[in-house]
């Protein structure tokens, strides 16, 4: 399926049925009261993340979204019908603007989440609303109200725990299908990967995490260059960055280090331009394609010195797998740690505390 994270659609909602100003007419009772009904309330449109879809596309050819107005009220009492509410389904993850003036609006980032996109507009009220002691033949009746109307701009971030970045063929494609159900194409040139691809890396039946594969990054990426800032986006849900790094054609006695050093750095330099929050992000050094070099702890050292990274590095082959386990279950403890310490501030903030509560023992 073709991968769209982007669309603008337009959203009416449906007015309001109008009230009604009638009076009782039967046989035998000549001063029959009012009895004009309320119009119907018209239709909303609502949006429902659904974890069952994973694209915007079918928004790409579909953009105008109406529902249809309550019915007017009646006499004899009789209240006109709501009309249907329209319901939209989106993929989790999908941020909702408003397209007019920018505004986020909505984030879908939880299964069946709903929102109210435009709400249909009240009924009408019927004149049986407004007798009184003092009006008893009311001819007054309200209409009923316009519906919302709205421009809204959707984007897909992908929900992810860990997310790839690096330059275009450093085999972010080949770590993710080594590791994970994910089956992306892989080839020996440049930009093969066009769309964001998402794995579930599992380390046992109950432990798993999901990893992210945008298309590679390139010098200028922040300014439109290439194909990765299209989709930086996506990395800025993740708890965790992997950067990674082509180590096959490093040699520790040419300059070839100090190359790929520049070339690492300007893809930091890259999510910094992009996004501060982003650049925050843990990061891990990755070296792959060590599995291509004659001395690659040599390699290694002196690129991490030439770098001056500080943080976690690992060497791995994502073509042989060598090394990738250790970096599945590394990645698998961080993860873990990570939500456990967010479920702790989750119950301080909701006074959900492990020690039982003296009161009720």
């Amino acid at each position: 399926m073709k991968f769209v994270d982007e669309a603008t659609i337009e959203v009416i909602a449906g007015k309001g049925g109008n009230g009604s100003a009638s009076f009782r007419r039967e046989k035998f009772i000549p001063k029959g009261g009012p009895d004009g009904g309320d119009g119907g309330r018209g239709g909303s449109i609502i949006a429902i993340a659904d974890r069952n879809i994973n694209t915007l596309i079918d928004y790409r050819y579909a953009r105008l979204h109406r529902a249809r107005n309550g019915e007017n009220g009646r006499g004899s009492d009789q209240y006109g019908a709501a009309a249907e509410d329209i319901v939209l389904r989106m993929p989790v993850g999908t941020v909702i603007y408003d397209a007019d003036s920018g505004e986020q609006l909505f984030d879908l980032d939880k299964h069946g989440e709903k929102v109210v996109l435009a709400a249909g507009g009240a009924g009408g009220l019927g004149n049986l609303h407004f007798k009184s002691s003092t009006n008893r033949a009311p001819r007054q009746f309200t209409y009923g109200k316009d519906g919302e109307q709205r421009r809204l701009r959707m984007e897909l971030k992908v929900l992810a725990d860990v997310g790839l970045l690096g330059l275009p063929n450093a085999g972010k494609s080949t770590l993710i299908t080594r590791i994970s159900n994910a089956k992306p194409k892989i080839a020996d040139y440049p930009f093969t990967t066009l769309h964001p691809n998402l794995g579930v890396v599992r380390t046992s039946d109950s432990r798993s995490f999901v990893v992210a594969d945008i298309p590679g990054l390139i010098e200028g990426a922040s300014e439109g260059a290439g194909l990765g800032h299209l989709f930086l986006r996506h990395l800025t849900r993740t708890s965790l960055l992997l950067h990674i790094v082509d180590v096959s054609s490093l040699d520790p006695e040419v300059d070839s280090i100090e190359k790929a050093v520049k070339d690492a750095r300007a893809i930091s330099e890259e999510l910094r331009k992009y996004s501060e929050e982003l650049y925050e992000k843990p990061r891990w050094l990755v070296l792959n394609k060590f599995d291509m070099i004659e001395n690659p702890d040599e390699v290694k050292e002196k690129f991490v010195k030439a770098y001056g990274w500080k943080g976690p590095v690992f060497t791995i082959s994502a073509l042989t797998g060598e090394g990738t386990q250790n970096l599945v279950y590394a990645l698998q403890d961080y993860i873990d740690e990570q939500k456990k310490s967010q479920h702790k501030e989750e119950d301080i903030e909701t006074g959900v505390f492990e020690e039982e509560d003296p009161r009720f023992r």
